[in-house]
């Protein structure tokens, strides 16, 4: 059976797979942490965007596992934070 896609490379099956964490690293480290800075009555940020992911921009299914959230400062600046697996 071929499988299509980046998720499995038939040129490569003597690799083992490995999980990507970039989904984990969005959503329980980066994004509450830009959060509880934005609801702070100390904190820098204001504007926190939700997570979001790479997908294709017509058909919608998942290019990869990087994940950007975008966010402003209370200048603001705006900042785009990516996180991708290396």
């Amino acid at each position: 059976m071929r499988h299509y896609g980046s998720w499995k490379d038939d040129s490569r099956t003597d690799m083992p797979t490995r999980m990507a964490y970039c989904d984990y690293i969005a959503h329980t480290i980066v994004k509450p942490a830009l959060e509880m800075d934005s609801n702070s009555d100390q904190g820098l940020m204001v504007d926190v965007s939700r997570v979001n992911m790479d997908l294709h921009p017509k058909e919608g299914w998942m290019r990869s596992t990087l994940k950007t959230i975008n966010c402003s400062d209370i200048n603001g600046k705006e900042y785009k934070i990516t996180i991708e697996e290396i």
